[in-house]
């Protein structure tokens, strides 16, 4: 899964159900596991600032991105170009 954005281009290779160690875009260690869970594809992080959680899915031909870390959460969608 490559994510692209202004900052930095963070590549991650895993395997489903199985922990990876990850640096973030910030420079932190975090193990990481994706878990693919009643159709989302499920990124938990854990680190030193505790459990961030990134659901992923496709709804109604949007990607949906929701990023949970304690009580909040932020919530991104994407449309596919024409």
């Amino acid at each position: 899964m490559n994510s692209l954005n202004i900052f930095n281009a963070p590549e991650l290779k895993f395997k489903l159900n199985e922990s990876v160690v990850q640096m973030t875009a910030n420079n932190r260690q975090t193990t990481t596991v994706l878990i693919l869970e009643n159709g989302k594809l499920i990124q938990k992080h854990t680190g030193d600032d505790g459990d961030f959680i990134v659901e992923r899915e496709i709804s109604d031909g949007q990607l949906i991105v929701r990023s949970t870390l304690g009580n909040v959460v932020a919530v991104r969608t994407y449309e596919k170009e024409a």
